[in-house]
């Protein structure tokens, strides 16, 4: 019997082993902007967006004081974080841009345009915000194509 997951479900949280609790909040909250919403004594803190109980949480309870993550072993390949519109984006971008944040990459998904950095454990993060639908390339069958192009990041910050 062939099982269909309901369209409402979404992925609620993700929760990254880190090697620094602090340090990780100096991304994660100073430069991305979440807000902490508890600390779980000294090793674990959940943080969010516009209150939601927790979008990441963050734990040292297997990995204090450990290297960054492995690029060439199985795992997370990176966390993607939706914004709600282009000029969100933009607004990050230009941030990360002014305090010299190191970019790992960017792209025109045709679906979503995209921006990649990593976390101060070597995490792969996705910054990213979705067109309408109306815009995702479809071949002649309908068939969704995504696609990997430059990003145009010019172009994008012209939303500021």
């Amino acid at each position: 019997m062939t099982y269909t997951i309901p369209a409402q479900t979404r992925i609620g949280h993700v929760h990254l082993k880190v090697a620094d609790i602090e340090r990780s909040l100096k991304f994660y909250r100073d430069i991305l902007g979440f807000q902490v919403m508890h600390y779980y004594g000294d090793s674990a803190v959940f943080i969010s967006a516009g209150g939601y109980h927790h979008h990441i949480g963050l734990n040292t309870w297997h990995s204090k004081g450990a290297g960054p993550a492995s690029t060439n072993g199985v795992g997370l390949y990176h966390t993607a974080i939706l914004y709600p519109t282009r000029k969100d984006l933009a607004v990050i971008v230009q941030r990360l841009i002014e305090i010299k944040h190191p970019l790992t990459g960017a792209a025109d998904h045709g679906v979503s345009e995209a921006i990649y950095l990593n976390d101060p454990d070597g995490n792969g993060v996705e910054l990213y915000w979705d067109k309408p639908n109306s815009e995702w390339p479809l071949d002649a069958a309908g068939n969704l194509q995504m696609i990997t192009e430059h990003l145009d990041i010019d172009g994008l910050l012209k939303e500021l």
